[in-house]
């Protein structure tokens, strides 16, 4: 299976990360709950710089003019 996932990093090479496939729903759960909990503290303790860094990341906005007219409908 060589299907390409868009990660949130904007990553598009690296090494690939495997799931399990046997993983039960419980076990699933567990990580993805703790995933969820280490987002959340990255988040309390690195908020404001994460916002930051985000901001730089993404200004000046991609230049949208070779898209052509939104107006018209595809």
């Amino acid at each position: 299976m060589s299907r390409r996932t868009h990660l949130p990093s904007g990553l598009s090479c690296g090494l690939d990360f495997l799931i399990d496939a046997n993983w039960s729903p419980q076990q699933a759960l567990a990580v993805y709950e703790l995933l969820n909990d280490l987002r959340a503290r990255i988040w309390i303790r690195y908020g404001e710089e994460l916002i930051e860094l985000i901001r730089q990341q993404r200004w000046p906005p991609p230049d949208i003019s070779d898209i052509g007219d939104l107006t018209e409908p595809i």
